[in-house]
């Protein structure tokens, strides 16, 4: 007889209701991705694998570029690489784990594991937004403020900013990792997610989950609302000044770097905003559908970067083409 694995251990136990619920919590999980399609899951390696070797080395090879060549050792292109970085960071934390399921049916994951991968996707997710923000200040210093650019944009300056940004990412995600692991698990101990997501877990709580609920709704308000309104107010003054003082291909280059962070911030938000919304539409739906926008969240944004900057940035594309060049010749 077939066992639905997307269905509770227990149905006959309400959570919450019954004596044993208040003293069991699971502490041990299975991830089910794409759950619909059981039957044809190891399939999915044949997309997730490539992606992700496209991430590991599309990101690398442009980390590696920006470190080797000279010209491209300005406050911009290090954000850069810094932004790469933490694209190979968060999907390493998810998509082994994933393919090692989809292949091997390795899908097991204790509850401590499984908070800890939930901190570093959010923590990741958290750290690239506030790179994008402190990269729409590099272009506001560079185009508003060109004379003191080398001045305001030290080295110290770009360290400092980056401590404050752990630091920022820690704080907002901690109390999420923390109210999660305080709530019981006894629904079931299969997670209907190919990773930990904050929603995906809290499904399988049992009593109050409103605090753990509430921290991720203030971390995704901040992350999407704030950050995404200072880099909306940072960006209309860097094209206003553009359009205003600069002239021919100054005005061009500004205006072509300022839109290509624009595109990247713009997949990185509206990805992001449009899997939160899909997660809360609970009936409407499938599970399947969620873990589809999850991944396109989680995994696009790392894939089609270094192809957006390597094609759009004049400098890092120069940088490429006599890469290429040497590697021939």
């Amino acid at each position: 007889m077939d066992i639905d694995l997307t269905k509770p251990i227990n149905p006959n136990m309400e959570p919450g209701i019954s004596n044993k619920s208040i003293f069991f919590s699971y502490t041990n999980f299975s991830l089910l991705g794409f759950p619909g399609i059981s039957q044809w899951r190891p399939l999915l390696a044949i997309p997730f694998f490539p992606m992700y070797l496209v991430i590991l080395s599309g990101n690398s090879l442009i980390i590696c570029l920006i470190y080797t060549d000279k010209t491209l050792h300005s406050p911009m292109y290090l954000l850069i690489s810094l932004l790469f970085a933490i694209n190979i960071s968060s999907s390493t934390a998810i998509l082994p784990k994933f393919l090692l399921d989809l292949l091997f049916h390795l899908n097991q994951v204790s509850l401590t594991g499984c908070l800890l991968q939930m901190f570093f996707i959010y923590f990741m997710a958290v750290c690239e937004s506030n790179v994008m923000l402190l990269m729409s200040l590099d272009r506001y210093v560079a185009i508003c403020r060109p004379l003191r650019y080398h001045n305001i944009m030290t080295k110290s300056l770009l360290a400092w900013h980056i401590a404050i940004i752990i630091i920022r990412s820690c704080l907002l995600v901690c109390p999420l990792v923390i109210f999660t692991s305080m709530v019981q698990f006894c629904r079931s101990n299969i997670i209907l997610n190919f990773a930990c997501e904050n929603m995906a877990l809290l499904s399988l709580g049992c009593g109050d989950t409103t605090k753990a609920q509430m921290a991720g709704l203030i971390v995704r308000i901040i992350v999407t609302v704030l950050d995404v309104s200072l880099l909306l107010i940072s960006y209309s003054s860097i094209i206003y000044t553009a359009m205003k003082t600069a002239t021919g291909k100054s005005r061009h280059k500004a205006l072509n770097t300022c839109g290509t962070h624009l595109l990247v911030a713009m997949v990185v938000y509206v990805s992001g905003l449009a899997s939160s919304i899909v997660y809360r539409m609970e009936t409407t739906i499938s599970t399947d559908v969620k873990n589809l926008f999850s991944a396109i969240y989680l995994m696009i944004p790392a894939t089609l970067n270094p192809f957006i900057y390597g094609l759009r940035v004049s400098e890092i594309r120069k940088s490429l083409m006599k890469y290429w060049s040497k590697k021939n010749f």
